[in-house]
């Protein structure tokens, strides 16, 4: 068996050195990097609504019932979707977000909105958080993204929350 030379151990160690001294940096920056601006993870958690407030919400009298809008996938909001709900399309998309933005244009700005998705879970919504920066953008003041942690089906309609199907 043949050893190393002094060497070559010191050629491998400094290859390891330089590879760990520019590869860490990249890796730290990924880490630790704030969520892109489109990413469901940069909505700010005062403007999320979770599932039993929305609920509550929608069982209330109370006559400041907000606009709810899908802008996930058709197929999930014909399979189910929250009453009263309409969907625009999926946000993360051109046609999507034109569809949201054709929806909303005429509203005053202080309309009470909710936007939802239920794609998948939340860490990679690829719609919630383009919906939600198209709508501020857009000088909505008052925009909530109902948040689910796994999909539609676990955080809404596993819950017993009411469901409608169709269109």
């Amino acid at each position: 068996m043949m050893r190393p030379s002094p060497f070559s151990r010191a050629v491998v160690c400094t290859v390891l050195v330089l590879s760990s001294a520019f590869l860490m940096p990249a890796y730290v920056a990924a880490q630790w990097a704030p969520p892109s601006p489109s990413s469901a993870s940069s909505i700010p958690t005062s403007q999320l609504i979770q599932a039993d407030q929305l609920n509550r919400l929608l069982q209330a009298h109370d006559p400041d019932k907000p606009l709810i809008l899908q802008v996930g996938s058709r197929v999930m909001f014909a399979q189910a979707h929250i009453p009263g709900s309409e969907y625009v399309g999926a946000a993360s998309q051109d046609a999507g977000a034109q569809q949201l933005r054709t929806r909303v244009v005429q509203l005053p700005r202080k309309t009470f909105i909710v936007l939802y998705c239920g794609c998948c879970p939340w860490n990679r919504c690829p719609n919630v958080g383009p919906a939600y920066s198209l709508l501020t953008g857009m000088g909505f003041t008052r925009v909530k993204v109902l948040y689910i942690a796994d999909n539609f089906g676990a955080d809404w309609v596993n819950k017993g929350y009411p469901v409608a199907s169709g269109q």
